[in-house]
């Protein structure tokens, strides 16, 4: 059954827990609304490169967590852009709208932002064969268990629709502690829609995972402070020609 089912829902509550975190109220007016609030940011945002949109409510405020690879886009100088876009949104709810901008450390371990890439791509007039070995290639590098992509449609201007899937690694659909990313984009070409799917087995979670949507974000943060290590190797690289000019004089 694990082939037939999007792997993200089929995990929520074991792996993965819910983008949207709410209860109570209306709930169809809520859920429309969210849907509207995503489809607004993923096409004003294109060229952020988004990996997901977390929608958090309390009575007056919706808090809007953007997961981007390229925040800078969104930020704008001195930030001018997110005010902007606070306003955009309140137009759109007709609320209080808080943003929050985390950038996504490793993005070609993203599902999202791998498919939209390819996706872009072939849209771009480059061989859908070519886009997806780069992509599988930058993925495993980063150090991904294994990933699979399908690509669906009039594939390279054919005249009869077909699939193409290549993979590589491991991609264990039917065990639910395996922690599979999901995500499918569209690529819009002169011959008709292209469907491109991936999905990205990044090893097993062990233990009881914390669901909450933005979890591990502040660890996240703390290491990348430890950025030190390029000036050390080049400090120590100085002092080997020093050594070398030393000998030389000898």
């Amino acid at each position: 059954m694990g082939q037939k089912t999007n792997p993200i829902s089929n995990r929520i509550g074991i792996t993965r827990g819910w983008d949207s975190n709410w209860c109570g109220g209306n709930y169809a007016e809520k859920i429309a609304e969210d849907y509207k609030i995503r489809k607004y940011l993923e096409s004003r945002l294109a060229k952020a490169s988004l990996s997901k949109i977390v929608i958090e409510r309390t009575l007056k405020l919706i808090t809007v967590t953007i997961h981007a690879a390229r925040p800078g886009v969104i930020i704008g100088k001195g930030g001018t852009a997110v005010d902007q876009l606070k306003e955009e949104l309140k137009k759109v709810t007709s609320k209080d709208v808080q943003i929050n901008i985390y950038e996504v450390k490793k993005p070609e371990i993203d599902a999202h932002i791998v498919a939209d890439s390819i996706a872009r791509q072939i849209e771009g007039r480059v061989s859908y064969r070519r886009a997806i070995k780069m992509a599988i290639a930058s993925t495993m590098r980063v150090g991904a268990e294994g990933i699979k992509i399908q690509i669906s449609g009039r594939v390279g201007g054919a005249e009869m629709a077909r699939s193409e899937m290549i993979k590589e690694g491991r991609t264990p659909l039917h065990t639910f502690r395996a922690d599979i990313d999901y995500a499918l984009a569209e690529a819009h070409t002169k011959v008709g829609v292209l469907g491109v799917k991936v999905w990205i087995c990044n090893g097993e979670v062990y233990g009881k995972k914390d669901l909450s949507p933005n979890a591990g974000i502040a660890a996240q943060q703390a290491q990348s402070g430890n950025s030190g290590r390029g000036g050390e190797r080049r400090g120590g690289r100085g002092d080997r020609r020093d050594r070398r000019d030393r000998r030389d004089r000898k």
